[in-house]
């Protein structure tokens, strides 16, 4: 399993180089699956999802399929999961993300597609991978309100790999609340592990090696 978790996808040279790396192979000879399901449950503006798309997209794919996980019948999900060399699974809604993995039955057949291609979260897309993707965690983040707005008081993460918690946009302009300050109040509060990472960093999954790449700032409280 191979996983490329970013704040802001594939913003510099560096995460671009270290996907080629996972990838083994350009580009242009591989095909890349795009999932926007996380970006339709946040409002407004959805001019960061255009620029990320048309980023993804300029790297010259052989291939570029778009897929939403909701509506479509399950298998067919899947068979194009099966059909990419990369699957790119875009921000927005974590909590509308894992509800869709869960709620259409993509968890199990989502890991075995995992296990021979390369992922690429990007901030919501990032986040699904913790056990700690709970509303406990929610409360300690400070982000319930994002739960119950889509008519839940609870969440399941889809995958549980691993107990540490990612939370992206440290430092971010369009979060200019996300400081040192506010990640020293999580951190006093959170009885699990969290990255905070900024928006030209990732964490790198090779099976069970785990590195951070960076052309910017990062912070792990254990």
């Amino acid at each position: 399993m191979e996983l490329l978790l970013t704040a802001s996808g594939l913003r510099n040279e560096t995460l671009r180089d270290a996907l080629r790396d996972m990838l083994g192979k350009p580009f242009g000879s591989a095909n890349v699956v795009y999932v926007p399901t996380a970006s339709v449950a946040e409002p407004g503006d959805h001019g960061w999802f255009v620029a990320d798309m048309n980023r993804l997209h300029g790297l010259g794919w052989r291939e570029f399929d778009v897929l939403e996980l909701n509506g479509l019948p399950r298998q067919m999900v899947l068979d194009r999961l099966l059909h990419a060399d990369v699957i790119y699974v875009e921000g927005g809604s974590h909590y509308h993300l894992a509800r869709s993995i869960t709620g259409n039955d993509l968890a199990n057949g989502f890991l075995e597609a995992l296990e021979s291609r390369v992922y690429v979260g990007v901030s919501a897309g990032s986040m699904i991978f913790s056990r700690n993707l709970t509303e406990h965690s929610a409360d300690v983040i400070g982000d319930a309100t994002d739960l119950h707005v889509l008519g839940a008081t609870t969440v399941e993460p889809p995958f549980g790999l691993f107990d540490w918690y990612l939370k992206p946009h440290l430092y971010s302009p369009d979060f200019p609340e996300r400081d040192d300050a506010w990640a020293d109040r999580i951190a006093a509060r959170a009885d699990f592990p969290i990255y905070f990472i900024d928006d030209e960093t990732a964490i790198r999954v090779r099976d069970d090696k785990l590195d951070v790449i960076s052309e910017g700032r990062w912070r792990f409280h254990p």
